[in-house]
């Protein structure tokens, strides 16, 4: 049975994720986007550096509760489209399974469009651009935990967290940050063994 035109562009594009091309293109892609937003940001910005601190800030914050919301509550779901390349990855986690490198500079924009509807331009641009950098922060972090074995005791810890996070799934769901695992309980706690 011949397959229809748009299963083949999406298996292709299912193909293409799993790709280091692709892992490195989005890199690029979202550092691109993140300066485009900034700069954009900046020359709309008609408040001071406070105000431009505080909407980096804020970007940076509202992106570890995305990162946080994302991994508990849609890629440890039933919704096949985010929990089977969540799974890939648990099964491989030196894989290159990611998004196609263009999906999440469409949804940033998309959120940098919103922004701008309902704040300032300047502020609402570099918001998207601070959240945009949390994005490319939590995709680098991610990649290196995976791939690089720290020396240094603070990055074996923060690296630990994660791969505890692989063995005990319902819990460290925050990779830049424990923050929202301390706040909302999910923060692994280590059991004292039974003698």
């Amino acid at each position: 049975m011949k397959r229809s035109f748009p299963r083949t562009v999406v298996d292709a594009i299912v193909r293409m994720s799993a790709t280091r091309t692709n892992y490195w293109a989005e890199v690029g892609v979202d550092a691109a986007l993140a300066l485009l937003l900034a700069i954009e940001g900046w020359r709309h910005h008609a408040g001071g550096p406070l105000s431009a601190l505080l909407a980096f800030g804020l970007g940076l914050l509202a992106f570890s509760f995305i990162e946080y919301f994302f991994h508990r509550w849609m890629f440890h779901t039933r919704v096949p489209l985010f929990e089977q390349g969540h799974r890939t990855h648990h099964e491989q986690p030196l894989g290159y399974d990611s998004l196609p490198f263009f999906l999440p500079a469409v949804v940033l924009l998309a959120l940098a469009g919103l922004f701008v509807l309902i704040m300032p331009v300047g502020f609402a641009l570099m918001l998207a651009a601070s959240i945009t950098l949390g994005y490319i922060i939590y995709g680098l972090s991610h990649f290196i935990i995976h791939h690089v074995r720290f020396k240094r005791p603070l990055l074996r810890r923060w690296a630990g967290a994660h791969h505890v996070h692989h063995y005990h799934p319902d819990s460290n769901f925050g990779l830049t940050t424990p923050l929202w695992d301390v706040l909302l309980g999910t923060r692994y706690v280590r059991r004292p063994r039974d003698l």
